[in-house]
């Protein structure tokens, strides 16, 4: 059955406004119309419309839409014994599981905020965001207690939900990995009698009754955190008006794309608003089943392409890259794929033309951030002649962006020539929580400034030139450059740091940091690592360290880090060999 909640066209918006639509694939629209219902309406709909499709498919273990939207009402009634109320916060802390599914959508019911955490945190950082965000609640894979225990002091969190990975695995392996696996692996542990503590599966014994909490459009429906300029995590408010867009705009790009009939691989973390939305809400959104990846194990994911024959498989070029690489790819068949977006970090054209050859598949390089819920740029998946490798494609539907010079961000450059990269569409957050300065620079005038230097060739494609924020990515991941040196400066013997991001093969890019000790201090690069394990991210933490005797400063002192990027460089370019 067709879904109700679907993509409809408005009348399409005239060429000379958005010339780019013409390179668009047959069937995609210019405009949509944008239903006003809420996130969770994609769930309600999914299990009225195609109730006995899959919807989790994890370690082969199948559930149908049905079940799991019966257990998200189940989870919902639960938080509402629990005392939770409209728009009260509830962090989630899971890798891809069907427990994060069905806690994402039951927080949604509920008429909840939801807070995605990146399980990768150390406890500071978990710590900063659970407190900015003021969450009530937090749902945690068992291994990961210790971590939210750790973090919630000082924070309004008054429970915490725990689950084991084991409770969703089908029963064979169930047993196997509680007698093999599950205390050598630190998911045995202790939570009952701590305040608040409680299991997943109790949350559960609740009905699954439906009920109205009267969420609008204009909700926030997530808090999804992310750096800003001062390095500091802040959360971007998104509307369920946003995400619903976004799931929409999706929508409509995948043309290939069969209510009720089709497979998306989950290997980008929900956590992170790329696989959020691109994965998971689409998946929902047309009914598909979802094969959960709760960590990147690639001859599992490999295996899982063979067994389970998906279409879309949207992920980021180090996991294109991996597979590319490893002499085990050759061994599955990998040819169900259709096509994938590719984000979170730059495209190679070598990772994309040896993808293509390996899986026949459709690769194309898109553009999202944090604040556009995420997607606003993408390549055309499946028309001829219409794709540019090495640019991030053309405007979504209904999004406008347009390149405009760096100093008044107001005069708009000619074709070719850069500047920063603005978009506007009905997908943008609301702004920065309990942060209206940052939120006054970001959003202005209805236009999202994105921070990105870019250049637009004459039909529209867009190109990423640099980063006018200093933002490290290593593996996809956004690192700040303060958030490390202010780690390492902690440090007794250290007087001063700084980090830049240097290119790695594998990863896109890795941290190096530039340290200066106090007089007379010692400390060793090895201590320096290990003091930063203590405090940061493993994507986080500086793997070369370089010793110096000052850093090079403005006049007012701040570090120019430019400078030491263009210093790096260059020393790199020397040691290349001829």
């Amino acid at each position: 059955m067709a879904s109700k909640i679907k993509v409809e066209v408005k009348d399409t918006a005239p060429l000379t406004e958005r010339p780019w639509t013409r390179h668009y694939d047959p069937g995609v629209p210019a405009t949509l119309i944008y239903p006003k219902v809420p996130l969770q309406a994609m769930l309600d709909d999914a299990a009225e419309s195609n109730p006995n499709a899959t919807a989790t498919i994890f370690f082969n273990r199948k559930r149908t839409y049905k079940s799991i939207s019966d257990a998200a009402w189940r989870f919902a009634n639960g938080l509402r014994r629990l005392g939770v109320k409209k728009g009260d916060r509830v962090g989630l802390v899971l890798p891809n599981t069907p427990q994060f599914v069905i806690a994402f959508y039951g927080a949604l019911r509920a008429g909840a905020t939801v807070v995605p955490c990146n399980p990768r945190y150390t406890a500071p950082e978990m710590q900063h965001q659970l407190a900015d965000s003021g969450a009530t609640v937090v749902v945690v894979l068992s291994r990961l207690y210790p971590l939210v225990k750790a973090a919630r002091a000082g924070t309004s969190v008054e429970h915490v939900i725990v689950t084991n990975i084991k409770e969703e695995m089908p029963p064979l392996l169930r047993m196997l990995f509680t007698l093999a696996k599950e205390k050598k692996d630190g998911h045995r542990q202790p939570f009952a009698g701590d305040p608040g503590a409680v299991a997943f599966r109790d949350v559960l014994a609740a009905s699954a009754d439906p009920f109205d909490v009267g969420t609008r459009t204009d909700d926030l429906a997530l808090l999804q955190y992310t750096g800003g300029t001062t390095g500091i995590s802040k959360g971007a408010m998104l509307s369920h008006r946003a995400l619903v867009a976004n799931t929409l705009q999706c929508r409509s790009w995948f043309t290939n794309l069969r209510d009720g009939q089709s497979t998306a691989m989950a290997v980008m973390p929900f956590f992170h608003v790329y696989g959020l939305t691109v994965v998971m809400s689409l998946a929902v959104q047309c009914a598909a089943a979802m094969v959960l990846e709760p960590q990147l194990d690639l001859e599992h994911l490999l295996k899982d392409v063979q067994r389970h024959r998906p279409q879309m498989f949207c992920g980021a070029p180090i996991i294109y890259n991996a597979i590319n690489n490893s002499p085990l790819a050759k061994k599955y068949d990998l040819r169900s794929i259709e096509a994938c977006i590719s984000g979170s970090a730059p495209l190679l054209i070598d990772t994309h033309r040896k993808f293509v050859e390996l899986t026949g598949a459709k690769l194309v390089e898109g553009y999202g951030l944090t604040e556009a819920a995420p997607v606003t740029h993408s390549n055309p998946l499946f028309g001829e002649g219409k794709q540019k490798v090495g640019t991030i494609g053309v405007p979504f539907p209904d999004v406008e962006s347009k390149v405009v010079d760096l100093e008044t961000g107001e005069r708009e450059m000619p074709a070719g020539e850069s500047g920063e990269l603005i978009v506007r569409g009905p997908q943008l957050m609301d702004g920065y929580y309990r942060r209206p300065d940052e939120t006054a620079l970001t959003l202005r005038n209805g236009w999202l400034y994105t921070g990105d230097i870019a250049t637009v060739d004459e039909e529209g494609y867009v190109a990423i030139v640099d980063r006018k924020k200093e933002m490290i990515i290593v593996s996809g991941f956004n690192v700040y450059p303060r958030e490390v040196e202010e780690a390492l400066v902690t440090h007794p013997a250290v007087l001063d740091a700084a980090a830049i991001g240097v290119p790695h093969p594998i990863k896109g890019e890795e941290v190096k940091a530039f340290v200066v000790l106090k007089p007379g201090a010692t400390v060793t690069a090895d201590e320096l690592r290990a003091h930063s394990a203590e405090r940061l991210a493993s994507f986080k933490r500086p793997h070369e360290i370089e010793f110096r005797q000052s850093l090079p400063k403005t006049l007012i002192g701040k570090t120019l880090r430019k400078e030491l990027a263009a210093e790096e460089r260059a020393k790199r370019e020397i040691t290349v060999p001829a």
